[in-house]
């Protein structure tokens, strides 16, 4: 999306007591105009507090969503990794919706929109990362669909039938689990893992060029990529990406990026993608 100098974006890790649960946590400023935010499919659920209104949640995501955020407004963000989250209901039925997290939480979720709203500036990512980590149960997570996004990850190609047996469970009952855990099937997960893995080496400046990136991170060719980002971003990569080490809106997700490029021992380098 295009630049806004005014707006201001800063991802960060999570604090280590809620590592195992949130891949990454953001605070983002609009500026006098409205922001066009284009979001991508990362494979988890989203947590986005904007402070004068009650959090919400936005599930995960199976293609690109624009959301348009009013002038004047900040953002408190927080992306949970696939299948870590528990929530009352299965999560394929949030995918692609954005649900109130009062509807799920209750008057919890008020107490913590009221508490946020009251907040001095630079306060508020401590004060929801508090609340996650008063809330969230450790353990939560089942085991056998953590295991199986491990192995979904980029870099170890796997089939999802191979994957099954390995686990001692059928194709159909790891699908029925994964709706129900992470809101999307294996195999749209290993997909959707893939790419982000791409934009993880094109954060790094690892790979030559869009197409040894697209090798890299498992495609058959570079037009592999592209009918891939199309679909999962709406943009060609070269859209996308808009330089090797940056895309159009100027945020830096290395924070995000790091898991990726940790099981590569790739340093994660300066540079920033969409979100």
């Amino acid at each position: 999306m295009p630049r806004s100098p005014t707006s201001t974006y800063v991802e960060s890790a999570p604090r280590p007591a809620l590592a195992g649960v949130v891949r990454t946590v953001w605070v983002q400023h609009t500026g006098a105009e409205p922001y066009a935010q284009r979001n991508l499919p990362t494979g988890g659920v989203e947590l986005v507090c904007r402070l004068g209104g009650l959090p919400r949640l936005t599930g995960p995501l199976t293609r690109p969503d624009v959301d348009v955020i009013a002038p004047h407004t900040t953002v408190v963000g927080v992306r949970f990794s696939p299948g870590t989250l528990r929530l009352p209901v299965a999560l394929d039925e949030l995918a692609d919706q954005r649900i109130g997290l009062d509807e799920l939480w209750g008057h919890d979720a008020s107490r913590l929109g009221e508490a946020i709203a009251d907040a001095p500036a630079g306060a508020t990512l401590d004060l929801v990362q508090d609340h996650l980590a008063s809330r969230l149960r450790p353990g939560a997570a089942d085991p056998l669909v953590a295991e199986a996004v491990r192995r979904l990850m980029p870099w170890r190609p796997v089939e999802v039938a191979s994957l099954a047996d390995d686990l001692a469970i059928s194709a159909s009952q790891l699908r029925r689990r994964f709706l129900r855990r992470v809101g999307i099937g294996p195999k749209p997960l290993q997909r959707t893992l893939r790419f982000q893995g791409f934009l993880a080496l094109a954060q790094a400046g690892v790979g030559d060029g869009l197409t040894g990136m697209a090798l890299d991170a498992g495609y058959a060719d570079h037009a592999h990529l592209c009918r891939e980002c199309l679909r999962l971003t709406g943009l060609t990569p070269r859209e996308l990406l808009g330089a090797p080490d940056r895309c159009a809106c100027g945020h830096d997700h290395s924070a995000s990026y790091r898991p990726f490029l940790a099981d590569l021992r790739v340093p994660a380098g300066a540079g920033a993608m969409a979100s």
